[in-house]
């Protein structure tokens, strides 16, 4: 890491009036989530899928739900599982402890669906979870726009990556998904998303002049919506983008580009802070 870029960065933010924090999948990697990049990522944490020569993409297929939903809720039961399980890392905090500190309006974006900025007492008000969560469930079908809270305990054999049990539909007792947007998806409910979405815009609009710094980590480029954000952002003039990415941190002229982990350029950053 460049000590002249987190020098940037720390003067940035302790500068800033508004913070928008948007993270990718890295942002969970140092809270011990798997790292989906690639089929060998993906393979290394369900080898099962390494087994029947499915990739992440093929895996998280809504299709499964319909053809065999006990092996369609093997993964996202397992996944659900795992992030109940999950205690989000230290950089979390050390986010919360800056916008208190320095008194920063906020708002999250992220393309996670593990919930993880909740468990970690960020606000539910002030977070965009643009594919969904699979702390929600919805109809298969769908047979109406319900979207409902997931608290289904789902067992799961990890040997053959299928469900013991399959969680039903509130309304017409058929088979639930959860509310995340898949692969190949036309069935996904997206009121609760386009409301985060709306919640959001007016944020960005309330304090549209103020200072304000894009603080994005572990977003890659295979599936670029978080990465395309700060961009748009810093491209208009209304944002700093800081960029955290230990593979992918190229960024724009005017960005700050910060070649870590998630929670290892936090930590530098904070020192400076």
């Amino acid at each position: 890491m460049r000590s002249e870029s987190l020098e940037k960065a720390a003067a940035i933010i302790s500068s800033a009036e508004v913070l928008i924090v948007s993270a990718g999948a890295g942002m969970g990697v140092d809270s011990g989530l798997p790292d989906f990049r690639g089929d060998h990522g993906f393979w290394n944490a369900y080898p099962m899928y390494r087994r029947l020569g499915l990739s992440f993409i093929q895996a998280a297929n809504p299709e499964h739900f319909e053809r065999d939903p006990a092996f369609g809720w093997g993964f996202y039961g397992h996944r659900a599982n795992l992030y109940r399980s999950t205690v989000p890392h230290e950089g979390f905090q050390l986010i919360r402890n800056w916008l208190e500190k320095f008194n920063l309006q906020h708002f999250v974006v992220t393309s996670n669906v593990d919930g993880q900025f909740q468990k970690a007492g960020f606000r539910e008000e002030a977070i965009l979870e643009v594919h969904g969560s699979i702390h929600h469930l919805q109809c298969l079908s769908p047979c109406s726009d319900v979207i409902w809270g997931n608290d289904e305990e789902v067992p799961v054999d990890f040997e053959t990556m299928r469900a013991g049990y399959i969680p039903q539909c509130r309304c017409c007792g058929g088979v639930a998904r959860p509310n995340i947007l898949m692969f190949g998806d036309f069935s996904w409910l997206p009121a609760r998303t386009r409301a985060q979405e709306r919640a959001f815009d007016e944020f960005v609009t309330e304090y549209r002049g103020a200072r304000t710094v894009v603080l994005e980590m572990g977003a890659g480029t295979a599936i670029p919506t978080i990465r395309s954000l700060g961009e748009r952002l810093a491209h208009s003039g209304r944002a700093t983008l800081i960029r955290i990415n230990p593979r992918e941190a190229q960024a724009p002229a005017g960005a700050i580009s910060i070649s870590a982990g998630a929670l290892a350029g936090l930590e530098a950053i904070n020192k400076l802070l």
